[in-house]
Parts: structure tokens; C-alpha cells; sequence
């Protein structure tokens, strides 16, 4: 598919609106995507108000483009309609574990993924938010998520106004292993990550963090140990204050 060779990342959108009618199609469509016993753990929260997505940018470090975009989804990990199904009809729900979570969270990412390929085939722009797991709790309480129900993913979503150049990717040999898992050496090492090494824009890169390799700017810069530890423990948080995770 075209949508699939030739996606890009889109954080400029046109001033003309995500009509109604395209999302909640797009949003149907998407259903059809497949899902742990056929239970749908997932829940997505359209934000079209100013209000609401200034509420959301600093939780998601400002970035303008969650102001600036029509509409922002964010795709949930649900258990909370379930369980609130089978409580309704006389079945008892054990679903407050972390396996659960693990099974929503699963389902709901695949849910967000058919979405956006189906939304960039129709011709809309989006942009996958990391920050979702950054600040989880920020989103739990400006959404009202209630138990059982986490942020796991998030999109801005609108028309292109800008066509930016792809990104680059690891050659297939770097993520396909036959039978089972090779592990890698040195060599297989620089042959995964020479090409992507070389590129103009990871030298400047380089140049631009003042380090000497490109792994340096992810260890040192972009992704430091001491962040991932830090976020680690608020988003095990957000997930015991959702009854998740019990002592």
C-alpha cells in the first residue's frame, strides 16, 4: 500500500476541519482490527476543543502541534467497560492485574495502528505522541479516565500542510532472524546501523548534542537512563492509582 511505502510524520495541519462523519467512519472501519477474545479492550477520547487541548500540552511538553491540530486522540487501554458489562450480567470479572492491563494495552495500540493507516490512506496527516507514557497520570486526570482505563497512545490528527522527508529505517536483515533469534555481533551491528550512521542529518545530529556516536545522543541526550527510570516509576503509578497493579 502507498499509505504504508510513502508515510511520514505530519505536524503541520490545514485550517480545514476532520469532519465528524470521516473520523467516526475512519474510527469504525478500524474496529474490523483484531482483538484479544473478541472483547474490544480499548477506548479512544476525541479532543477537539481549545480548552481540552491546552489542558493536554504541557502534558505532553508543549508540543505545538497538540494545539494546532483539529482533533487529538487519545487510545486508551479499557477493562472498565468490560467489567462493568460482566458485573451487569451476573459474571465475575478478574481483571485488576497486570496481565490485563498488558492484554488492553496490547489491543488498544493495534486498534490506534489500523486507525492511522486507514487515516493516512484517506489523505490525513497524524503524528504519534510518546509523550503518552510521560505524563500518564496528567492524562488520566484531565480526561476523567476512571479504573482500569490508562492512556497508552496518543495522535494529532488533521489535512497535511506540509510534505516532510521520511525518516530513515534499519534494513530488514537487522529485524528478521530465521527459525530463531541470532544474536548480533559486531559486524552485524555496523551493518544494521552503518547506513543510518552516515546520513547527513544524524552527522549534524552528532555534531549539534557534542557527542562522538549517534548512540551517545539516545543514551546521553535523548533517552538518559535517569528519564527512563524516573518515567517508569510515575507510569507503574498511574497504573496502581487505576487498579492495575495491587501490592
Amino acid at each position: 500500500m502507498d499509505c504504508i511505502t510513502n508515510r511520514r510524520t505530519v505536524r503541520r495541519y490545514a485550517a480545514r476541519p476532520v469532519e465528524d462523519a470521516i473520523l467516526h467512519r475512519l474510527l469504525a472501519e478500524a474496529e474490523r482490527t483484531q482483538t484479544m477474545g473478541n472483547m474490544q479492550l480499548y477506548s479512544v477520547v476525541v479532543t477537539r476543543s481549545p480548552e481540552m487541548k491546552a489542558r493536554l500540552l504541557p502534558l505532553h511538553f508543549g508540543q505545538p502541534m497538540v494545539t494546532e491540530a483539529p482533533v487529538v486522540l487519545t487510545f486508551c487501554a479499557d477493562f472498565n467497560r468490560t467489567v462493568r458489562w460482566c458485573e451487569q450480567r451476573q459474571a465475575e470479572p478478574g481483571y485488576d492485574n497486570f496481565l490485563s492491563f498488558l492484554n488492553s494495552a496490547t489491543d488498544a495500540l493495534l486498534y490506534c495502528q489500523t486507525f492511522c493507516t486507514l487515516a493516512e490512506a484517506e489523505g490525513l496527516g497524524l503524528c504519534f505522541l510518546g509523550t503518552t507514557l510521560y505524563n500518564p497520570q496528567g492524562i488520566v486526570d484531565v480526561l476523567g479516565l476512571p479504573r482500569l482505563v490508562a492512556p497508552v497512545a496518543t495522535i494529532t490528527l488533521g489535512w497535511p500542510a506540509e510534505e516532510p522527508a521520511q525518516t530513515d529505517r534499519l534494513p530488514l536483515s537487522a529485524i528478521v532472524h530465521d527459525e530463531h533469534y541470532h544474536d548480533y555481533d559486531a559486524q552485524t551491528i555496523d551493518n544494521a546501523y552503518s547506513e543510518k550512521e552516515s546520513l547527513p542529518e544524524n552527522l549534524a545530529f552528532v555534531r549539534e548534542n557534542g557527542k562522538q556516536t549517534l548512540a551517545q545522543v539516545f543514551t546521553d541526550v535523548r533517552y538518559t537512563r535517569r528519564d527512563n527510570e524516573a518515567l517508569s516509576r510515575g507510569y507503574l503509578d498511574m497504573l496502581r492509582h487505576q487498579g492495575f497493579l495491587r501490592e
